[in-house]
């Protein structure tokens, strides 16, 4: 049977010039979130399957690349159901094996605690655009502070992230899930039916207000409700006044604090931010996990043509693990998608130091080479990136592959 070179479906080898890009951000990506604060941290890729099977990721546990138990552990021809043969998963996201980890570790971690978490995840998804089975997540997570403090902080901290690679005029848009179910009671509609109303909703950017009308009525929902539902959308403004709007409208149904409290973050991330963006109130954000309990946000940008991140507030999930909740609210970067967005418009990676090559005659005697190479050391102390190959036939080939990859000076050494 002859060897494949391509990589699985969903997987993707990665060049040089893709690596560059990536080693760039993720140390970028450390530098700007620590200097907010944040600390770094690391779980395994694969999680208990009771944890990511806990229905709290939504349609993502559909997508769990299951790994089969061990050596006596696992009897083929005893099995009778899956739970006889899975114990294990590769983690989907990074918030579930996040929540066992500080469910584990809380007593010897600062109070409240920032986390830094960036590693690979695996969702037997459909491969696309900016999608692939096997890819890097970024998050920044803050537990344990239950004001907005937290939301306000994410959002500057992913934003200044955003800025220093040279992002501008993408839009941060927030909502709340309490504001999300308010707005559903005071139409008339029963609890039991939310979910299947936000995930209506959550089609706005594609079928549009008709589209939605047409969806819910076609589910059974009374033509009042619908129109109540909708109209409220049409009347709210996209920033801190539609917010105001909202917390009259459905007083009794939404909650004293809500209100005020999602001004405050619009408010706020608009006076301290450093980044060129807009933060813009989305009535019509539902975000898919089912975690979610407050404050949603996603990042859109028009160059994608969707979301290239997002996150939101998840009080209750670790307390499915230690029987207490705990506050908790986080915010996660499509990493792949804004590498993605980098290559295509052939970025830049800034640099603080120079890069040089020696080109080296193949018939250079050892005393010329060990003089280059003590020159190299010494230099490379200085600062600089410094290459040594030897010449090829087509050295102008060669030369032009190295000016590519930014070798501003080219030294030629004959014998």
């Amino acid at each position: 049977m002859a060897l494949k070179k391509k990589p699985v479906t969903g997987m993707k080898d990665m060049l040089p010039e893709e690596m560059e890009i990536r080693d760039y951000c993720v140390g970028l990506i450390k530098e700007t979130y620590k200097s907010f604060g944040f600390s770094s941290i690391e779980t395994p890729c694969v999680e208990h399957i009771e944890n990511l099977c806990s229905k709290q990721g939504g349609d993502n546990e559909k997508l769990i690349f299951k790994i089969l138990k061990r050596g006596e552990k696992l009897k083929l021809d005893q099995a009778k159901e899956e739970a006889d043969l899975v114990d294990g998963g590769l983690r989907y996201d990074l918030t579930v094996p996040l929540s066992r980890y500080y469910s584990a570790n809380a007593n010897v971690l600062p109070a409240p605690f920032k986390a830094l978490q960036i590693g690979n995840v695996w969702r037997a998804d459909r491969p696309q655009r900016g999608r692939f089975r096997q890819f890097m997540q970024c998050d920044i997570d803050i537990l344990g502070e239950p004001s907005n403090l937290a939301e306000i902080e994410l959002i500057l901290a992913t934003s200044t992230l955003l800025g220093k690679l040279d992002f501008h005029d993408f839009t941060i848009r927030i909502n709340d899930r309490r504001f999300l179910k308010a707005m559903a009671a005071y139409s008339g509609f029963e609890e039991a039916d939310y979910d299947k109303i936000f995930i209506t909703l959550d089609k706005m950017d594609k079928i549009g207000m008709e589209g939605i009308r047409a969806e819910l009525e076609e589910n059974g929902y009374g033509k009042e409700a619908v129109e109540t539902y909708l109209q409220m959308f049409q009347e709210i403004t996209n920033d801190a006044e539609g917010v105001r709007w909202c917390g009259k409208k459905l007083e009794g149904y939404l909650p004293a604090e809500a209100a005020a409290s999602l001004e405050t973050i619009i408010n706020s991330v608009e006076r301290a931010k450093e980044a060129d963006f807009k933060i813009s109130f989305d009535p019509t954000l539902v975000r898919g996990m089912s975690y979610y309990t407050g404050t949603i946000f996603e990042i859109s940008m028009d160059e994608f043509g969707g979301s290239v991140g997002g996150g939101g507030r998840y009080d209750e999930m670790i307390g499915k693990f230690t029987g207490q909740d705990t506050p908790a609210v986080g915010f996660s970067i499509g990493f792949e998608r804004i590498v993605m967005l980098l290559l295509e418009r052939h970025y830049q990676i800034p640099t603080g130091h120079s890069k040089k090559a020696y080109l080296l005659d193949k018939k250079l005697p050892q005393e010329k080479l060990l003089s280059i190479l003590e020159q190299a050391k010494t230099e490379r102390g200085a600062g600089l990136q410094v290459m040594i190959m030897y010449m090829k036939k087509n050295k102008k080939f060669q030369k032009e592959q190295l000016q590519q990859q930014g070798y501003e000076e080219i030294v030629e050494i004959y014998e």
